[in-house]
């Protein structure tokens, strides 16, 4: 029976930072739920071959931010309800823990600080979607309090998934406009030593804001007739 091929090492490495950059793109918001990915423009643009970006796009598979979508190649995941429930399930999980348990010098809650920061400079200037990423900075910031390289690698796509049903909602205001002021008083709890109560107020946010997504989530597939 013959050895299958195997990926090149350097290949592989090549394939996982390209992973890491379109995930990155994803929690940005720069590619949209639903957007094709053309296989050949993409290699072209990026400059690496079609292999690597297949190699690439099967590990997004594994985290649910791409599909093989019939007739259409591979596209950027559109979340489904029951994907929404389990992104926030998990995230109360562990970033409430991670803040309830949190060492006070933790570098990571000068993060925390940037992106309250970085969220209250786009809020003031409008820019919703800047503040949908500064949003996911300060999360992520949250998850590092834990001090688990594991707990980051795991909640770096979780994030991602997050922003592509964000991105389905099409109001950015209406969705991310809430969480700056709830930012700051999370912030300012943390900083002040006050753990418990912060992780109590991140559990109230991640509640309200689930509810949010999924009744705005609901109206929309209603909408436009997709499948939840």
């Amino acid at each position: 029976m013959p050895t299958p091929a195997l990926t090149a090492p350097s290949d592989q490495n090549l394939a996982e930072r390209l992973a890491a950059q379109l995930r990155q793109q994803i929690a940005e918001g720069a590619l949209a739920p639903g957007q094709r990915l053309p296989e050949q423009s993409l290699s072209e643009n990026l400059g690496v071959s079609r292999n690597t970006l297949r190699e690439a796009f099967r590990m997004l598979t594994r985290d649910g931010l791409v599909t093989h979508a019939p007739n259409r190649g591979v596209c950027v995941a559109v979340p489904s309800i029951a994907s929404i429930i389990d992104i926030y399930r998990v995230r109360r999980l562990i970033e409430c823990q991670a803040l309830a348990q949190a060492y006070p010098r933790h570098p990571a809650k000068k993060r925390m600080r940037a992106a309250v920061q970085a969220g209250l400079a786009h809020r003031d200037a409008a820019d919703w979607a800047g503040v949908g990423t500064a949003n996911m900075a300060f999360h992520m910031a949250v998850v590092e309090l834990a001090d688990s390289e594991r707990l980051n690698s795991m909640f770096t796509p979780i994030l991602a998934e997050l922003r592509l049903a964000f991105g389905m909602l099409q109001d950015a205001e209406f969705l991310h406009a809430p969480y700056v002021d709830m930012n700051v008083k999370i912030l300012e709890l943390t900083e002040a030593g006050r753990y418990a109560e912060a992780a109590a107020a991140l559990q109230d946010y991640l509640v309200h804001s689930e509810r949010i997504v999924l009744a705005v989530y609901a109206r929309r597939l209603a909408e436009t007739g997709a499948p939840g």
